[in-house]
């Protein structure tokens, strides 16, 4: 292994349902001339359909791309996406082409298919294909577009009532029972 490789470490599972897998990139410059990039796949259950494609280039912070994580699925065997992100295999099934698309330029990214099948396995074992509408508060997504607001706060449950206690009999209003009638 040589300096610039990113070494070979299996996805990372956080307490908090997600995981990251390091990966490292070959950013394509020209036809036989790639550069390496570390870079990082993330993903979180709080947000199941989406994957984040964390850059790590001469920049205090990386560059991340938000998408799809069936868009990364299917582009292991087809071309997939026709937007800023697009995720193709290379014609074998060993590499996967991740084309990102900005504003002024344009980066092809070269990775090796076996990494993107290792997370999206980890990504199966935290939220499965198909099970991803249960994870989202739907309701509480939209209230948020329409109000534009920051999300509130969970609320706490109430606490419970306390009993009310027993009234309690005032002598001068309850009048004593009748003496026992006579004969």
């Amino acid at each position: 292994m040589t300096h610039h490789e990113t070494p070979r470490v299996p996805p990372q599972r956080t307490s908090t349902g997600g995981c990251a897998m390091p990966l490292e990139l070959l950013a394509v410059v020209l036809p036989g001339l790639s550069v390496a990039v570390r870079g990082c796949l993330r993903y979180h259950s709080a947000e199941p359909y989406t994957v984040y494609l964390d850059n790590h280039i001469d920049l205090d912070a990386p560059i991340t791309w938000v998408f799809a994580r069936d868009l990364l699925a299917t582009g292991l065997t087809e071309w997939a996406g026709t937007g800023d992100v697009c995720v193709h295999p290379a014609g074998d099934d060993r590499t996967v082409f991740i084309t990102l698309t900005g504003e002024n330029s344009t980066a092809v990214l070269r990775v090796d298919a076996s990494h993107i099948r290792t997370f999206l396995t980890h990504t199966e074992r935290i939220v499965p294909s198909g099970t991803e509408e249960g994870q989202v508060d739907v309701d509480r997504f939209l209230r948020r577009l329409r109000d534009d607001e920051p999300p509130e706060p969970e609320p706490e449950p109430e606490p419970e009532p306390e009993p009310e206690p027993e009234p309690e009999l005032d002598p001068e209003l309850d009048p004593e029972p009748d003496p026992e009638p006579k004969p």
